[in-house]
């Protein structure tokens, strides 16, 4: 019997499916349909409560005590706490999440420096650099590091705060460097070690309006003095016309080729001594500035109207003080202005041709009063060190009194092929004196005749690991080598590597004038290496010759060498 309605059974149920076979089959597609429309439906039901949850929780972190309120309110009107997850989104993406748009981590630490400075560049330009190098979106703004610096922005680029690093920090010492004769010896150790600079710019920026600060903890050639702990830049700048740059405030006014590098890119650890002094003349660090600079691809053009340097109006008032102004100290500041201009009349993948010309003056020397004094003197003190900011004592210096302007005019000129960088440049300082007999100087014989001081350098870079020395058509001068590829021994990567040699004469005495601040020549040799984008190990050797200047360390002329090395971490 149990077999039989077993048979039965199936029989049966055979029947009904060869039945309905027809209509299940008809329908086979609009089912499939309708199961992969819930299944979105679902999909996106979890992702709006998923979104919910988390808007929830992070409100509920910013704020408790209002929180609770609002979330009170959204559970008695469930439309209303609904609302958040209405209009057009993205299912993918949860509020709050961290989504990378550009993952080029590991290439993070590839290309040059970043720069010394805030760093000054228009709308269009920021939000370029900013798609095209590492970002996280977190919440409608964008944290990344274009150009290696770490920068927060909302999502257009119009808000926009950034914050960098320049510190080197040098150490070394002086060899065979000792006195002649009755010379004092000098501020010449053997071993030293000084907080060169120990920048931190930030950057404010609304569209194409940009500000810079950037105090300076370093800033001198005494470790840890009060007076270098200063300040660097504050400055505003507009962007909007097409490569201008527009700067009101404490600036750099760029000015020989030298200077308008970046320190984070320079060849050897300091400037030429020459194009040191004259930048001195009226620009320099956080020296009052108004003007702008102007660049293309071929030729780039800047003009300055400066005036003192930040800290530099120091009178106060003192009793007894005999003068006219009743103050000690700087009484009546400078002012000055510079003008640069530099072109690529060649230009290749493999060569550029470097001409310009750079031109600064004081038109009005500061004025300085003496407690005690019955008149104030306008003066005019030039003095470099050994081109290694190690020592205080600089060998050539000069005071020229009667002072009425300051100016230095001369040509700049560089060539690059391929990996090889060649320039030097040349400049003469000249000094108007004034008809004050009671302005006094140092051994003036004649007080109207203007002093001629001179110098100039050459130098030679070749880049032997990653890419060459490049021109940078933004500051109408040369760059730092690329870092191709990390250092990474274990890949036979070893970052980037340069050599570079310069010869230079600074010459502080002018015979016709009777000013007598001696003359130095140096010879530098040194060693670049550049483990990544962000840090940079250096190594210089200097030769230095000085003629006598009749300071007490430099009666009988001197000789000697140096031997330092700096740490360097760009931001």
């Amino acid at each position: 019997m149990r077999c039989n309605s077993l048979f039965s059974s199936v029989a049966l149920t055979s029947f009904m499916l060869a039945g309905i076979a027809p209509v299940a089959e008809a329908a086979s597609t609009e089912d499939s349909e309708i199961r992969l429309l819930r299944a979105e439906m679902s999909q996106m039901r979890r992702d709006m409560q998923q979104q919910i949850v988390t808007l929830k929780h992070q409100l509920a972190k910013s704020d408790a005590t209002s929180t609770k309120g609002r979330m009170s309110q959204a559970a008695g009107h469930g439309r209303n706490a609904m609302h958040v997850a209405d209009g057009n989104y993205d299912p993918n993406v949860q509020f709050g999440e961290q989504e990378p748009t550009k993952k080029i981590a590991p290439l993070s630490g590839v290309g040059t420096p970043p720069s010394d400075r805030g760093d000054t560049m228009s709308w269009k330009d920021f939000k370029a650099a900013t798609a095209s190098d590492e970002e996280v979106r977190v919440g409608g703004m964008i944290v990344g590091f274009p150009k290696g610096r770490f920068t927060v922005s909302s999502e257009d680029g119009a808000y926009g705060f950034s914050v960098g690093l320049a510190f080197h920090e040098d150490f070394g010492g002086f060899l065979g460097a000792g006195p002649r004769g009755n010379e004092k010896n000098g501020d010449f150790g053997s071993f030293t070690e000084n907080a060169r600079r120990i920048r931190i710019p930030f950057t404010f920026r609304y569209k194409d309006w940009v500000a810079n600060v950037t105090p300076d903890f370093g800033a001198g050639g005494t470790d840890g003095a009060t007076s270098d702990q200063t300040l660097y830049e504050a400055n505003l700048n507009y962007t909007g016309l097409h490569n201008t740059i527009l700067t009101v405030g404490y600036f750099q006014p760029r000015v020989t080729e030298e200077d308008s590098e970046s320190s984070n890119d320079f060849e050897m650890m300091e400037r030429p001594a020459i194009t040191d002094a004259v930048r001195k003349i009226a620009a320099g660090d956080a020296r009052f500035s108004f003007g702008g600079l102007h660049y293309e691809k071929r030729w780039w053009i800047a003009a300055y109207f400066t005036g003192q340097s930040f800290g530099q109006r120091s009178g106060s008032s003192t009793s007894g003080v005999a003068n006219n102004y009743g103050y000690a100290g700087v009484v009546n500041s400078q002012t000055g202005g510079t003008f640069r201009a530099a072109g690529r009349p060649y230009m290749s993948k493999d060569i550029d041709v470097h001409v310009g010309i750079s031109a600064i003056s004081a038109f009005k020397v500061a004025e300085v009063c003496k407690a005690g004094a019955n008149s104030c003197t306008k003066s005019y003190g030039p003095g470099q060190s050994p081109e290694v900011n190690l020592t205080s004592t600089n060998l050539v210096a000069a005071t020229i009194g009667n002072a009425s302007s300051v100016w230095a005019a001369g040509p700049e000129l560089g060539f690059r092929w391929k990996k090889m960088v060649l320039k030097g440049e040349y400049y003469n300082i000249g000094v108007n004196r004034g008809n004050n007999p009671n302005d006094g100087g140092s051994a003036i014989t004649q007080p109207f005749k203007t002093v001629h001081l001179q110098g100039y350098y050459g130098s030679a870079n070749y880049t032997l690991l990653g890419k060459g020395r490049e021109y940078n058509i933004k500051e109408g001068a040369f760059g730092a080598p690329g870092v191709e590829h990390e250092f990474d021994p274990s890949r036979g990567y070893w970052g980037a590597l340069e050599i570079t040699g310069r010869y230079s004469v600074t010459d502080f005495s002018d015979v016709s004038a009777s000013v007598n601040g001696g003359r130095q020549t140096v010879w530098s040799g040194g060693i670049n290496w550049y483990p990544n984008r962000h840090f940079r190990f250096m190594l210089d050797f200097n030769h230095f010759i000085v003629s006598q200047n009749g300071s007490a360390w430099n009666t009988q002329g001197r000789d000697g060498n140096s031997l330092a090395a700096r740490v360097q971490a760009a931001f």
